[in-house]
């Protein structure tokens, strides 16, 4: 597999942890037992992850892109 499609497929898992973190601190999804549950942290957090996920995702695009 190219080093591109990797880059791409790890930032998009990236990105949607991010997500998912994101509505556990909203109280969204997930367990009411979590720590995450109803956490205003996770909020920032999750939106601070996804943003990650989706820069790396581009450089995988861009990567692929480029050969």
């Amino acid at each position: 597999m190219e080093k591109g499609k990797i880059v791409t497929i790890i930032g998009f898992i990236i990105m949607i942890f991010g997500l998912i973190f994101h509505l556990q601190g909203q109280s969204i999804v997930g367990p009411e037992s979590s720590f995450m549950y109803s956490n205003p942290d996770w909020i920032t957090y999750g939106i601070q992850i996804s943003i990650v996920g989706i820069v790396i995702l581009g450089i995988g695009l861009a990567i692929v892109k480029r050969k």
